[in-house]
């Protein structure tokens, strides 16, 4: 009788603490980089998400075409069980803004230095909609694809100012080393349906960006009705890169909110 009381008793500790466990379970939080960027440019980010307890994947973006993209992005949302906070740099907002879609388990979105269009709206539309990029000059000689289309980079003399101006200049130049290209397609896109309209949404992104106008960032956050929007003083587009600590705990804020 003793033996059976203690197995009922471990039993009910076991349940209350999964019961627990699975109440104050923390979001899975999945990182899409953007444009001329690859998956380590949230390394500083992921080492602060990680040590605060969460399960970070820092996702491999295409950079194809915002449908296949998203669609790519998306089968990765779907295959998680957790709940997700999606969060996307650059033209990684453009493709976190298709992949939230039809996925349920999606509780937020953050944009960094990102697009959040609207349906219909693309990357270069909302560049142009603002004075103040200067990324076209920047852009090397397209390289012609199979398919017909073309890659773009940046040239890596003058990756490091447009890009990544507070940033030290030899990360800034590995960086230009590494970019990866996105195609021209991709960057005119026109966005489907878009998820911040029904996703509650967080932005943070530098007021010396020199790629997305801030004028353009302040515009979309404020459209999308953002619950948060931070403005990092003096931060390149790679706000993530230089200012890790306030990219993660916005996200971290995302991450709690109910």
């Amino acid at each position: 009788m003793k033996k059976l009381f203690l197995s009922l008793a471990m039993a009910a500790v076991m349940v209350t603490g999964t019961s627990a466990f699975a109440q104050t379970q923390k979001p899975c939080i999945v990182l899409v980089h953007g444009a001329f960027a690859d998956a380590s440019s949230w390394a500083g980010v992921i080492k602060i998400l990680r040590k605060d307890g969460y399960v970070v994947i820092a996702a491999a973006n295409p950079l194809r075409g915002v449908k296949s993209d998203g669609q790519y992005i998306g089968s990765l949302v779907g295959s998680l069980k957790e709940p997700v906070v999606l969060v996307g740099h650059s033209y990684g907002g453009s493709v976190i803004t298709e992949a939230a879609n039809d996925h349920s388990n999606v509780k937020a979105l953050v944009y960094v230095a990102a697009f959040a269009p609207a349906t219909g709206e693309s990357a270069a539309e909302l560049s142009n909609k603002f004075p103040g990029s200067t990324l076209g000059p920047t852009l090397a000689s397209p390289v012609p694809l199979s398919d017909g289309g073309k890659d773009l980079y940046i040239l890596q003399d003058k990756f490091p100012a447009q890009f990544a101006a507070d940033v030290p200049a030899a990360q800034a130049a590995l960086m230009a080393a590494t970019q990866r290209p996105i195609t021209e397609v991709a960057l005119n896109e026109k966005s489907g349906k878009a998820a911040w309209q029904t996703i509650p949404s967080w932005h943070i992104y530098g007021a010396a960006d020199k790629n997305i106008p801030p004028e353009a960032m302040a515009f979309m956050a404020k459209r999308a009705n953002a619950k948060d929007v931070k403005v990092v003083k003096g931060a390149s587009h790679v706000v993530m890169v230089s200012h890790a600590e306030e990219v993660a705990h916005l996200i971290e804020e995302a991450a709690a909110a109910k």
